[in-house]
């Protein structure tokens, strides 16, 4: 899933404010995540209650050598994850990844089993009813399912934050270019001068803004907090003229005036106003903002997010 247009439009206006975007992120994963559980469990009961055969792991069967089930889901449902295999293996086909997924089920499988001989005091089982109908997971049974959505959790951390720092990078910086009225020529074309259409093109470069001249600025978004603040590398690799972040240290500021990068702290009072000086500096047209700032910026989401 990935995400809202609803999310993005809230996570542009919480950094325009100054403000933490990250509770909406939060929400989308915890949203995710729960429908993801509601329906697995729904598949769990399915499937054991069509387990005719005790020697059967139907676990097994049913979800890591399911002909219907993705590879991806496989390797979830045995509790390894995509970018671990292929960290493993060096590739991700889809041998690779039903051969990881066995090899590790076969691993968690005796870890539990361990387990369980040496917790004998411990008695943990699953009951799930669903339209009237109700099935036990055992001890062992019961850790398969718990871990299973332990990594599905943890993959749909990982993906929603990148996605979200991704998504939002170029509506926020066209809401900044229109809170300041720079001109459209002056921001929605590329170095080809071909017009943007979409404000969700995937590129290396997030955003470009130009004077109008022939001269074009690469700028670089980082939702980047203060436990990464290795984040602003990219600015140097990338050789941005503009670095907008949502958390900045005191040394990336320095190491930013020190190289002639323009940049933009989010987070720090008013920081969205520090756009403006940034074009000046450049000699991009713009206007100074006047009126309510909330009215402001609500009619420029309203234009952007339609």
């Amino acid at each position: 899933m990935t995400i809202s247009e609803k999310v993005v439009k809230n996570i542009t206006r919480r950094l325009i404010k100054g403000e933490d975007y990250r509770i909406d992120v939060i929400a989308l994963i915890n949203a995710d995540f729960l429908q993801f559980a509601v329906d697995f469990f729904k598949k769990v009961v399915e499937a054991k209650l069509n387990d005719k055969d005790i020697d059967i792991d139907w676990y097994k069967v049913n979800f890591i050598m399911a002909p219907s089930l993705k590879p991806k889901e496989a390797a979830i449902n045995a509790g390894i994850n995509m970018k671990t295999i292929h960290n493993m293996h060096g590739s991700s086909t889809k041998k690779i990844v039903i051969d990881a997924a066995n090899e590790n089920y076969g691993k968690l499988s005796e870890t539990i089993d361990l387990l369980v001989n040496e917790e004998r005091d411990l008695d943990l089982s699953l009951t799930i009813k669903f339209k009237k109908l109700s099935v036990e997971l055992s001890l062992n049974e019961s850790l398969l399912v718990i871990n299973a959505l332990a990594v599905k959790r943890a993959e749909l951390r990982g993906g929603l934050w990148s996605t979200a720092g991704k998504r939002v990078e170029r509506p926020l910086m066209i809401a900044l270019c229109k809170l300041f009225e720079v001109p459209e020529d002056n921001y929605l074309k590329d170095v080809d001068g071909k017009l943007y259409r979409n404000i969700q093109i995937n590129r290396q470069i997030d955003f470009y803004l130009n004077n109008g001249h022939g001269t074009f600025y690469k700028c670089e978004v980082k939702l980047m907090g203060k436990g990464n603040p290795e984040g602003a590398d990219t600015a140097y690799a990338r050789n941005t003229h503009i670095f907008i972040a949502d958390t900045l240290s005191e040394k990336n500021k320095t190491q930013f005036n020190d190289n002639r990068v323009e940049w933009v702290e989010l987070r720090s009072k008013n920081g969205f106003m520090r756009f403006e000086m940034v074009l000046d500096h450049l000699e991009i047209p713009h206007k100074k903002i006047s009126g309510n700032l909330n009215n402001l910026i609500e009619n420029v989401l309203s234009v952007i997010f339609i």
